[in-house]
């Protein structure tokens, strides 16, 4: 698997974000989707990543700086034909190493709340992530799950 920094570019993970975004609103009600569209991803302080098998895209993920010590992980999506491969668990990895190198004490994320988040719940725990409180310019939700991971926690 090919792990690399990602100029949003490609055909393939414009369709990725697509679906992820189509997912996100089929889920969570419009007003509380924070997932983010190409532009939004194309902004200095975010770093987007894809991994592919050959020439087939696995999955994505990025890291977006809040301070400097504090990271967001923003838009994790494996395809719904490439699941339960790993690729989920390699991306968050290497996106946890990378904030770590950085020097970022805490990465944290919003995710939702929707039973259909659940296997996303439980690869950050996995992880070392733990359920945390809002951050960043988030608000408290019944439809947001709040997670953070200190470094020196296990990934």
């Amino acid at each position: 698997m090919l792990i690399e920094i990602d100029d949003l570019t490609r055909p393939e993970v414009h369709k990725l974000l697509e679906e992820h975004l189509s997912n996100m609103y089929e889920w969570t009600p419009e007003d509380r989707v924070f997932a983010l569209d190409l532009e939004k991803l194309r902004v200095p302080e975010i770093t987007f990543w894809t991994a592919w098998n050959d020439n087939t895209l696995l999955g994505c993920g990025a890291l977006k700086q809040l301070s400097p010590v504090h990271g967001e992980i923003k838009s994790m999506r494996t395809p719904f034909a490439a699941r339960r491969q790993g690729a989920g668990r390699v991306l968050l990895t290497h996106i946890v190493k990378e904030a770590e190198s950085r020097g970022y004490v805490t990465v944290s994320l919003e995710t939702g709340a929707h039973t259909g988040f659940q296997a996303a719940h439980a690869l950050y725990k996995s992880v070392g992530f733990e359920y945390s409180g809002q951050f960043g310019g988030y608000e408290e939700s019944p439809h947001s799950v709040f997670m953070s991971r200190c470094s020196g926690t296990a990934a």
